[in-house]
């Protein structure tokens, strides 16, 4: 897996996010099963229940193109600091990747941490709990 490249390709879709409210651009980019890179951007509305996070922008980018498996997200927001992915976007994580999927947080190119899905949400409620 090139790190670099799925931070790479986060940084140009935070270059499209939709912030006008927040001021806080985040670009999200996840790896499929195939190798396929697809990007998301945080988009904002001004009723903020319709905004949509980048993570899941990225996913549901993934999954429309017939991927239901991601073998790694990056998420790439402030540059000062280590932007996680919130509760929704955790879920949707879990939804579509399994323990060997690498969630990697990154302030820019050289600066990241890759994290597992167990680490950033233990106990997990998905498919297998049904």
């Amino acid at each position: 897996m090139d790190v670099r490249n799925l931070i790479l390709q986060a940084v140009r879709a935070k270059s499209n996010a939709y912030a006008p409210y927040s001021n806080f651009y985040v670009g999200a980019s996840v790896l499929t099963e195939d190798n396929s890179i697809y990007t998301g951007c945080n988009i904002e509305n001004a009723s903020y229940g319709a905004t949509n996070c980048a993570e899941r922008t990225a996913i549901f980018n993934a999954v429309t193109n017939g991927h239901k498996y991601i073998k790694a997200i990056c998420v790439m927001g402030d540059e000062n600091n280590y932007t996680f992915p919130c509760g929704i976007c955790r879920q949707v994580i879990a939804e579509f990747s399994d323990d060997k999927t690498q969630i990697i947080i990154a302030k820019n190119e050289n600066e990241y941490i890759i994290k597992s899905l167990k680490e950033i949400l233990p106990e997990a409620f998905t498919r297998k709990n049904l």
